[in-house]
Formats: structure tokens, C-alpha cells, sequence
């Protein structure tokens, strides 16, 4: 039986530029700079649906998170890798508006991060390889809920939802 070939990523420096490409096992292993994207897909009613990580998941299994994300893999870039992963993870093919881009740190898994998000009334397909279950819920009753129980969240969903809920502008939908 043949195995699925390993991920490659660009290793990056403090600036988010490229130093060199490694294996996905061996970036996590030694906490290297990389990169991920998230993506806040909203209803035309202004729910945002967050899922719960597969259990099986590497980093942070069984907690709830963003709509979708992942790893930019080597040579891509961050637009690419969110509509990409937005039809891998949800069989959602939409346009995503970019809105900010975080410095690595330890809540994101040392991931400078780039938030985008997307309005679509379509069905979603998720992967059972990494989504459990699925909720279309309210920006405000997922920050209530975050409140009471912010371990139920993944550190990454806490901190680009935090900023997510300061920025009243953002937050309509277009």
C-alpha cells in the first residue's frame, strides 16, 4: 500500500518571508515559523459556522473552530490556500474577502495567519477526516459560550474571533 507523500511547508523568518521548505512533521516538531489561514464562512442571516476538530487531529483535536483551516502548503500563497481549503474542508467554492494577517506566536501554533471570510447560503459537505460536527450559530452566542468556556476553543479560533468582535465595521455582512 502506498503512503500519502508528507507536506511540504515554507519555513519563514520573523518577516513572513520564505528561508526554506521542510517537511510538515519536522516544522511542527521543532515549533518553526509557518504559515495557515482561517476562514469565517457566514449564512446570508449572519450565522458563522464553526466546527469541531476531528479527534484525530494532530494539534487540538475535539475542540471547536473556525469554519475552516489549514496549512499554506510550499510555494502557495494565503488566497490560494483559503478557497482551497474552503471547498477541501466544507465543498464550498465562494470568493473570500482577506481581512487581517496575524504575527506567529504560541496561539497560533507559531502560524502567521491570514483571516478571511465568505458569505454563502449553499450546503456544506464537510470532511469527516477533519470535522466531527458542524454549528450555524450567532457571532454573539459563540462569544458568550467562548466566555464560559473558552477551553472548548481552539487558541488560534479564540484569538481571530476576539479581534473578529472588535471590529464592528467588519462585521456586517456584504
Amino acid at each position: 500500500m502506498l503512503q500519502n507523500p508528507e507536506e511540504y511547508f515554507d519555513v519563514v523568518n520573523d518577516n513572513d518571508q520564505v528561508i526554506e521548505q521542510m517537511a510538515r512533521s519536522e516544522v511542527h516538531r521543532r515549533k518553526l515559523r509557518h504559515r495557515a489561514v482561517h476562514v469565517f464562512l457566514f449564512r446570508s442571516d449572519g450565522r458563522l459556522l464553526i466546527h469541531k476538530r476531528a479527534d484525530t487531529k494532530e494539534e487540538f483535536p475535539s475542540v471547536w473552530t473556525s469554519s475552516c483551516s489549514g496549512h499554506v502548503t510550499a510555494g502557495e500563497d494565503y488566497d490560494a490556500t483559503a478557497v482551497r481549503e474552503l471547498f477541501e474542508e466544507l465543498g464550498i467554492e465562494s470568493a473570500v474577502e482577506r481581512l487581517q494577517k496575524f504575527e506567529a506566536c504560541h496561539d497560533t501554533s507559531h502560524e502567521f495567519t491570514v483571516l478571511y471570510r465568505c458569505c454563502s447560503d449553499a450546503a456544506v459537505t464537510p470532511d469527516p477526516g477533519e470535522i466531527t460536527s458542524v454549528r450555524w450559530m450567532p457571532p454573539d452566542e459563540i462569544h458568550d459560550w467562548m466566555v464560559q468556556s473558552p477551553v472548548d476553543f481552539s487558541p488560534a479560533f479564540r484569538l481571530l474571533f476576539d479581534w473578529f468582535m472588535e471590529q464592528p465595521r467588519i462585521q456586517e455582512i456584504r
